[in-house]
């Protein structure tokens, strides 16, 4: 497991993180969020060694982090640090064999990388002739071709269109292994909440939410929308019943700490129902509660 613990970074006077702690567990994919300056990017570049922290540190399986265990990580930089003149093979073979790879090894996968990622006819190609998105997917292509212990994403769907996205999901999704950690960082909620299994947000340099999307999402009170017959609003209003928002026929009722079922109980006593349904709190809704 990789375990942030404690970290905090000051740039003079100015602290860009205050004391972050999170861990990201493998197999799993964890979400990094935050507004631009939250300190997403600081915290990437200490995990990877790039950067010191003014204190705090980062294990691997409970013992701090060597410089040897990090040259088996894999990380996409948000300045993207491939070679332009270099064609698309030939870079990614390069960067497996300073992993150790054989070239036979690293030969064999880079093709098959680039070929899921849609960039098979392209392979010999010098990477300056691609356009930025596709130059995006070799990005991430070089962070996987050693078959990271660890992988690390600093913003990798940016500028990239639907499709290409949905390439680059279906890619990080059949290389998560039980043992691989994933972090990634996007401002795109929707992606994060398609992909991920954890959540850490960063507000002002600090965490203020962290852990598995379910449990995040079951802080708050669960509420149910229902749908009664004409009229039935009103009478399960006049039930007692907490009705968060109403329209028309349909209302969404807060649970109250009730089990589901006996809420259900309750709805069908003060009228007919002919729909009742969790309300499945958005990412977006859980982000705007912690940094409000």
């Amino acid at each position: 497991m990789l375990q942030v613990n404690h970290l905090t970074r000051r740039y003079g006077d100015a602290t860009a993180l205050d004391d972050v702690s999170f861990e990201v567990r493998p197999g799993r994919m964890t979400g990094f969020v935050g507004a631009n300056g939250a300190g997403k990017t600081t915290t990437m570049r200490i995990i990877v060694g790039v950067l010191a922290p003014t204190s705090g540190t980062v294990t691997w399986g409970g013992e701090e982090l060597t410089t040897e265990q990090r040259r088996r990580f894999g990380y996409m930089p948000e300045e993207r640090g491939l070679y332009p003149k270099m064609r698309l093979r030939d870079q990614l073979t390069f960067f497996g064999r300073l992993h150790g790879m054989t070239a036979t090894q690293a030969h064999a996968r880079a093709t098959d990388l680039l070929t899921r990622l849609g960039l098979g006819e392209r392979i010999d190609d010098v990477l300056e002739t691609l356009s930025l998105g596709n130059q995006q997917r070799v990005q991430v292509a070089a962070a996987l071709v050693h078959h990271p212990t660890a992988l690390i994403l600093d913003e990798p769907f940016s500028g990239l269109d639907p499709l290409a996205v949905d390439t680059m999901v279906e890619l990080l999704s059949s290389e998560l292994s039980p043992d691989l950690p994933v972090l990634f960082s996007s401002h795109q909620l929707e992606l994060v909440e398609r992909l991920c299994d954890d959540l850490v947000i960063l507000s002002g340099g600090r965490v203020v939410a962290a852990g598995p999307v379910e449990a995040l999402r079951d802080q708050e009170a669960p509420r149910y929308r229902v749908v009664v017959a004409e009229g039935g609003v009103e009478q399960l209003r006049s039930a007692g019943l907490t009705l968060l928002s109403t329209n028309g026929s349909e209302a969404v009722v807060e649970g109250n700490g009730q089990p589901a079922d006996q809420l259900l109980d309750a709805v069908r006593r003060a009228a007919p129902v002919s729909e009742f349904s969790r309300v499945v709190r958005p990412l977006s809704q859980i982000y705007r509660d912690v940094i409000a």
